[in-house]
């Protein structure tokens, strides 16, 4: 380069000589359980993006969202559960 015109900034993550964008690393983002196993399972699939380019997470994310979309629309279907029985009245026979 010329006098005039600095040296670009390293990027960090990045050797001299390699061309193209840092290998995929994961973003350490904690996902806490909620309890419920289906959700629970929906949130662990987040961590595959963690491997994978980002042009690759769309896929992820959106069959993440599909699922909890999925979870949220059984809640309104699911059926109410049945009523408790009133308890019987006990009779005392008391003279």
């Amino acid at each position: 380069m010329s006098d005039l015109m600095p040296e670009p900034a390293a990027v960090p993550g990045e050797q001299e000589g390699t061309a193209g964008p840092a290998a995929p690393a994961p973003l350490g983002v904690v996902r806490t359980p909620t309890g419920n196993a289906e959700v629970d399972a929906r949130l662990e699939r987040l961590a595959d993006a963690d491997h994978l380019p980002a042009d690759g997470h769309v896929e992820v994310y959106e069959d993440v969202h599909r699922g909890l979309r999925d979870a949220l629309t059984a809640l309104d279907t699911r059926p109410a559960p049945a009523p408790v029985p009133a308890p019987m009245p006990s009779y005392n026979n008391r003279s």
